[in-house]
């Protein structure tokens, strides 16, 4: 069932979230406009607050709310090693691991190109300018074990080969179809730490 006027609106917008289905929509919508004011009224707030703050990092393209990221801010990381990820949630997700403490940069998403994300749609030409004019020696591409992710990284792995960083992936200690965001701390340092070339 769909509802009409704000209250459709509200659940049409709510949808659109990842995860959240028609039905789970519904809820989210009737419980916000059915609860105090003031808790519906301080998340519109605080997200109309968190859209107008945040930005992309001009290095690595993360999200921000300082002129540049905590991560590329800090002059103690490691500037020869790469990290490639396609959101910013990925750099919180291993940074967690403490196993990594080089630079990290965000692709803004995967190639997919039956839903028209092509190389084009991705931070590609950013990622290329970076490599460019950094002393990289390792890139490691830690995108989801999905159809679109091994095609990025397949996509990558050729348009980097002429390039001096080694190119390396996270092992396979996530399952092929799996998601970065679903997977345990100690799983995911493992596949940080048994990363191989994919040569």
């Amino acid at each position: 069932m769909l509802f009409h006027g704000s209250l459709g609106e509200l659940q049409k917008h709510l949808k659109q979230l990842p995860g959240i289905g028609a039905k789970t929509a519904q809820r989210l919508a009737l419980h916000l406009v059915a609860s105090e004011r003031e808790l519906a009224l301080g998340l519109a707030d605080s997200l109309r607050l968190a859209v107008a703050d945040y930005h992309a990092c001009p290095r690595c393209l993360m999200l921000t709310d300082a002129p540049m990221c905590a991560f590329c801010a800090d002059e103690n990381r490691d500037d020869t090693r790469l990290c490639v990820v396609e959101s910013t949630l990925d750099v919180y997700l291993l940074e967690q691991t403490g196993e990594y403490h080089g630079r990290y940069f965000v692709l803004g998403g995967l190639l997919s190109p039956l839903d028209g994300v092509g190389p084009d749609e991705i931070h590609l030409p950013e990622l290329l300018e970076l490599l460019r004019s950094r002393q990289v020696e390792e890139v490691i591409l830690a995108l989801n074990p999905s159809t679109e992710g091994e095609s990025t990284i397949d996509y990558l792995g050729s348009l980097l080969a002429e390039l001096p960083p080694t190119v390396t992936r996270l092992s396979t200690g996530i399952p092929f179809g799996g998601d970065i965001g679903y997977t345990s701390q100690v799983t995911l340092s493992n596949a940080l730490l048994r990363r191989f070339s994919i040569e």
